[in-house]
């Protein structure tokens, strides 16, 4: 059953995971797709999934399945889920790069694997520009839990513009975050996250409405 990568960037996430508050699933994408267990509902109102710095929590709802736990946590830890016995499982977020890793468990279904790097772009992700999960895990008794799909997908929020946490705050991290991206006074980039004039190019202009929004919360 262990799924055990290297946490590389355990410091990063101790020192800010205190400060994390968790982000909940927009009810108006909280479904994914499952070939064989049909559709799986992440913002059912029985304890929703919620998306914490380092591990998600909650539990998905499948009409045909039943439930399935994202986590029996939080983590012993308090950081990863371990997955080396059933009394530590769960899915982990890398704080840094959003990949997922590790295993939800479904009574009627087994394990499903998030742990899926060797997918290349489809591995199982969740994009904090987009605020949406990306990619494919893998179940051995139901197959592939699509995640990938650009109508029917599951999202974080709704968020504001620049709170890439999705957490309600603006704060340091998200704007460590937009300096990483921002490059010059006119640099297009994939994530309307930074764009807070809608103009398509994250420029001057957005980072003083980044400064103005992150002044107004800390």
């Amino acid at each position: 059953m262990s799924v055990i990568r290297p946490v590389i960037y355990a410091a990063v996430a101790a020192a800010s995971v205190s400060a994390y508050a968790e982000a909940p699933i927009d009810s108006a994408h909280g479904f994914a797709w499952s070939e064989n267990a049909g559709w799986v509902n992440w913002s059912h109102g029985a304890d929703d999934v919620l998306v914490h710095e380092t591990y998600l929590s909650g539990l998905i709802w499948a009409e045909n399945v039943g439930w399935i736990n994202l986590g029996n946590g939080p983590p012993a830890d308090g950081l990863y889920f371990a997955n080396d016995t059933g009394l530590d499982f769960g899915v982990n977020v890398d704080p840094v790069t959003g990949e997922l890793f590790g295993l939800a468990w479904g009574e009627n279904i087994g394990w499903i694997n998030f742990d899926t790097p060797s997918l290349g772009e489809q591995r199982a992700r969740l994009s904090f520009c987009e605020h949406r999960l990306y990619g494919f895990a893998w179940g051995e008794n139901i197959g592939w839990l699509n995640l990938d799909d650009s109508v029917h997908f599951v999202a974080e929020g709704p968020c504001e513009v620049f709170d890439l946490r999705c957490d309600g705050r603006v704060t340091t991290d998200d704007f460590a975050a937009f300096v990483g991206q921002y490059a010059g006074p006119d640099n297009p980039v994939g994530c309307s996250a930074f764009d807070a004039d809608g103009d398509g190019d994250v420029d001057l202009r957005d980072a003083a409405e980044f400064q103005i929004a992150q002044s107004a919360v800390e």
